[in-house]
């Protein structure tokens, strides 16, 4: 079932012969350790880069492999959900607009800032805790989407939709709690300060908040909503780790 993750959410290529889109849900509890992989990919191409480069330039390149090893399957979902939730004014149109191939301004901007957001707070961030913090940061926010699928119902837009995983199970929650929380536990353990949960707060708010406006708006989630709350939460943690070292 790693390997359905895998395959459904990276550029890797996995032999899987007799794929069924119910795999998805078999796999769920997978999710965040995908994000494992991605991001120790893009802390292993930061440490690399920044052997030969500065740091600004390291983090970007770290940033474009992560975003080319998922084939930007997340940031498109923030930008389909910007335009979705930003120009429509009920659900059925939220849910069109979310559908339609096409980029407009609210999903422009909200894709733009986020990326810029990332960038400049990992840069701030300094390239001692960077790798850490890239693994930990995608798996949480990776994490953080299962809870979306745990807690709501999907949306199911009319017409052609990606297949998507939908249902979960208490057990398949703990475990993907157990991969989501597993990387920002050792980085609390090793750094031997538990202000680091500190971090975790804007991550909450940001959950919250993002939940709330998909219960209010549409009911319950789609697949661009997923990859929205992946891309919003990831920022959130790098926030929330900025905000922990300036109170050092």
């Amino acid at each position: 079932m790693f390997k359905t993750a895998v395959m459904f959410f990276t550029r890797i290529p996995v032999n899987l012969p007799d794929f069924d889109e119910n795999d998805l849900n078999r796999s769920v509890q997978y999710f965040p350790l995908v994000g494992v992989l991605v991001g120790a990919v893009a802390a292993l191409v930061f440490s690399l880069a920044h052997l030969f480069l500065p740091l600004a330039l390291a983090v970007l390149l770290s940033m474009g492999a992560s975003i080319y090893l998922t084939g930007a399957f997340h940031e498109d979902g923030l930008a389909d959900a910007a335009d979705g939730l930003g120009g429509g004014w009920h659900k059925e149109q939220v849910l069109t607009i979310m559908q339609d191939s096409r980029l407009g301004s609210y999903g422009a901007i909200a894709l733009m800032m986020v990326l810029f957001a990332k960038f400049q707070t990992l840069v701030e961030l300094g390239a001692v805790w960077i790798p850490a913090v890239l693994v930990a940061g995608h798996a949480l926010s990776r994490f953080a989407a299962v809870g979306v699928i745990y807690r709501q119902r999907y949306v199911k837009p009319e017409g052609k939709s990606k297949p998507l995983a939908t249902d979960i199970s208490h057990r398949q929650f703990s475990l993907a709690a157990c991969f989501g929380l597993l990387p920002f536990t050792v980085l609390t353990l090793l750094s031997g300060e538990w202000s680091w949960l500190i971090a975790l707060l804007p991550v909450v708010a940001v959950w919250c908040w993002f939940s709330s406006l998909l219960k209010r708006r549409l009911g319950g989630y789609t697949g661009d909503c997923l990859g929205a709350m992946q891309q919003l939460t990831e920022l959130a943690f790098y926030l929330g780790v900025a905000i922990c070292l300036g109170m050092r």
